[in-house]
């Protein structure tokens, strides 16, 4: 089973983090809903704890729904691919689900082929380069621009391995997600989309998975904020979580 830590009481919620993360990159977030929350910070396939477990995106799922149960779902870009599948293979575990820079996937073939080809040339590179330099150059995207050196959460990265976060590349990286935007009408439970509204390409990815999931779902774009919303603006991130959970009863 994969790892977690869990912390506080009350209705759970699964927190799972984005790629090269562990369940200790939460910063102020995961602190702040296990005040009234039972929450589950799981270490993602083939991350910390969890380095161990190379799965692609629906085999993830499953290890992430084994860990989790029946919960709401948190998940951030890497996160937010495994809860997108757990949430269409097994909807009777999700009480709600949120969604953090994510995405349906890419449409068009030829350029999904090519994100591949670009995820196993990362992989490549990290097993080349070793963990530290990868990292650098991983931080280093204008993706994670708005990241403070304290929630780059370096010391907390550094306990991922290489083979774990090469498997994950190469297994449940974007270029490996086929494209889900034709199946979420399915999803009935209630939906919350976030993205940082600096990010242009996930804020556009956040109102097409609204509009794709149809009315039991909302968007929120949050101000300054880049790809990491929730560790970039936490407090307007919580404020903008505790109304949607509480608004559903979750």
């Amino acid at each position: 089973m994969l790892h977690a830590d869990v912390d506080g009481k009350g209705p759970r919620l699964v927190l799972v983090h984005g790629f090269s993360q562990t369940r200790d990159c939460w910063g102020p977030v995961g602190e702040d809903l296990a005040r009234d929350h039972e929450v589950v910070r799981v270490d993602a396939p083939g991350h910390g704890k969890s380095s161990a477990f190379h799965a692609g995106l629906r085999t993830g799922a499953r290890l992430v729904a084994d860990q989790g149960g029946r919960a709401t779902y948190l998940g951030s870009s890497m996160g937010a691919r495994f809860v997108l599948h757990l949430a269409l293979a097994n909807p009777e575990l999700v009480r709600g689900l949120v969604v953090v820079g994510g995405t349906g996937g890419i449409d068009d073939p030829d350029a999904r082929a090519e994100r591949k080809r670009i995820d196993d040339a990362m992989a490549d590179r990290l097993e080349r380069e070793g963990l530290e330099r990868f990292l650098d150059a991983w931080l280093a995207q204008p993706l994670f621009a708005g990241l403070t050196d304290a929630m780059q959460f370096r010391e907390q990265r550094a306990e991922n391995t290489v083979d774990g976060l090469a498997e994950s590349l190469r297994q449940a990286g974007t270029g490996s997600q086929d494209p889900l935007w034709d199946r979420l009408h399915r999803l009935d439970m209630p939906v919350l989309v976030v993205a940082g509204a600096d990010d242009a390409k996930f804020s556009a990815d956040a109102e097409r998975l609204r509009a794709s999931v149809g009315p039991n779902a909302a968007t929120v774009l949050i101000p300054e904020a880049g790809h990491a919303a929730h560790l970039e603006q936490a407090e307007r991130f919580l404020l903008e979580v505790r109304r949607w959970l509480d608004a559903n009863g979750l």
